[in-house]
């Protein structure tokens, strides 16, 4: 890449493009009674539709991260928000059959995930230094959450429109299958065919399939994958405080849905934040996530303490402390990849195996907390937000171990390695991977 505005630009229209494909299978997170009530489902059935869609993706994560070692970001992008919004008007029409939906998100695990998301971090990683990753990194989430909370609060303004529950729900719906193909045409003419393809003379070494069988040997990217896990289970847990503050609070669904879209998406602009503090601060990422995960749990631990009768706006004020924290994490993660010696051109298949476990908590938690909250009701949120608390502790004992094993790559490696040298040591360590 040529200039800061070049790559910044392409920072943008990626958080751009990360922004607006998730807006269905994500739908509840701003929606969730609405989306609810509007299918006829409970909680659980809710639960299993991100199962399926978590499922899908855990088949397709790892040949679709293979692949994007393989294909231009421009075609896997582009065809990837047009095949969302696809599935948008479909699920229009067919809401009420739950089978058919579950067929839908299914298939958005096509369309969303597969390739796109190795695609769009493989690309993240390239277009900057080694130096810089946790800022960019942050940077594409904080663009991704402007995208996606425009998005989504401008659905929730369309929603108000409708004359009742059900025909706001339609309406929001058809504006967001339409976003996707706007942000299509502007993949189609602001990316190029060699954006996110590392350099044939950047000394990395090559992908060889053998690497594979290597990568997925070794403990390390297990122990990210499993970083992964807890950091997106706290990000998409974080839309448990929408039913709790309608449920247990007393707010209105639609303050709570705006409040939602900014815990949820708008607070992405603090993930720069945590890729400064990350880089420039803690010099590591995996030390930065281990102090911020300990934050975390006691943050989420206080909620179990709240005095019952706090003030609404001060309790839902609350919610956005914890949510803050977790974008400042969440939105940096991937940058660890960087962290422990992992060749570039291998970040597409590794982006691939970690989001096999870092995606599961969509699967096992909607179900397991739509579960407590079918059987408990208002009683079922101590049990989510102690639950969060306790995976703060485990999350930032792993971080613990990456910082450790990555101090130990780093010593390994010169600080001013010419090319060659580097692409001789970027094969050994991907050779020790699989010892």
């Amino acid at each position: 890449m040529n200039g800061k505005f070049r790559k910044y630009l392409l920072i943008i229209t990626l958080g751009l493009a990360g922004g607006s494909i998730y807006f269905l299978p994500y739908i509840k997170y701003v929606f969730y009674d609405a989306h609810i009530a509007c299918m006829n489902i409970t909680n659980t059935q809710s639960g299993y539709l991100m199962t399926m869609y978590t499922i899908g993706n855990v088949i397709l994560y790892l040949p679709g991260g293979i692949l994007a070692d393989r294909i231009s970001p421009r075609k896997a992008l582009s065809w990837s928000c047009l095949g969302t919004s696809a599935f948008v008007f479909l699920y229009l029409f067919t809401m009420k059959n739950f089978v058919i939906s579950m067929i839908i998100w299914m298939g958005l695990a096509f369309s969303t995930g597969f390739v796109v998301w190795a695609a769009l971090l493989k690309t993240v990683r390239i277009i900057g230094t080694e130096e810089e990753q946790g800022f960019l990194y942050g940077l594409y989430y904080a663009c991704n959450g402007m995208a996606a909370a425009a998005v989504n609060a401008a659905a929730v303004l369309v929603y108000k429109t409708g004359a009742d529950m059900e025909s706001g729900f339609f309406r929001a719906c058809v504006f967001g299958g339409i976003v996707p193909i706007i942000v299509a045409v502007l993949l189609l003419i602001l990316l190029r065919e060699e954006d996110g393809k590392a350099g044939a003379d950047d000394g990395e070494p090559k992908f060889q399939m053998a690497d594979v069988g290597k990568l997925l040997k070794n403990p390390v990217v297990w122990v990210i994958s499993a970083i992964m896990f807890c950091g997106y289970g706290f990000y998409m847990s974080t839309s448990y405080f929408n039913p709790y503050l309608t449920e247990v609070v007393g707010i209105s669904m639609v303050d709570s849905g705006l409040l939602s879209a900014v815990r949820t998406y708008l607070l992405l602009l603090l993930a720069p934040v945590g890729g400064l503090i990350a880089d420039k601060c803690f010099k590591s990422t995996s030390k930065w996530l281990c102090t911020a995960f300990m934050l975390t749990a006691v943050l989420f631990g206080i909620v179990l303490v709240l005095p019952k009768g706090m003030s609404a706006g001060l309790a839902s004020f609350y919610t956005l402390i914890p949510g803050a924290v977790v974008m400042m994490t969440y939105g940096v993660i991937s940058s660890v990849v960087a962290e422990v010696g992992i060749p570039k051109t291998m970040t597409g298949t590794v982006i691939g195996i970690i989001s096999i476990i870092g995606y599961l908590p969509d699967a096992v938690y909607s179900v397991l907390f739509g579960a407590w909250l079918d059987r408990y009701q208002g009683g079922g949120y101590p049990l989510i937000f102690g639950f969060l608390a306790a995976t703060g502790l485990l999350a930032a004992a792993m971080a613990f171990y990456v910082f450790r094993h990555g101090v130990k790559c780093n010593t390994q490696i010169p600080s001013k390695a010419g090319k060659s040298a580097a692409g001789t040591i970027g094969r050994k360590i991907v050779n020790d991977l699989g010892k």
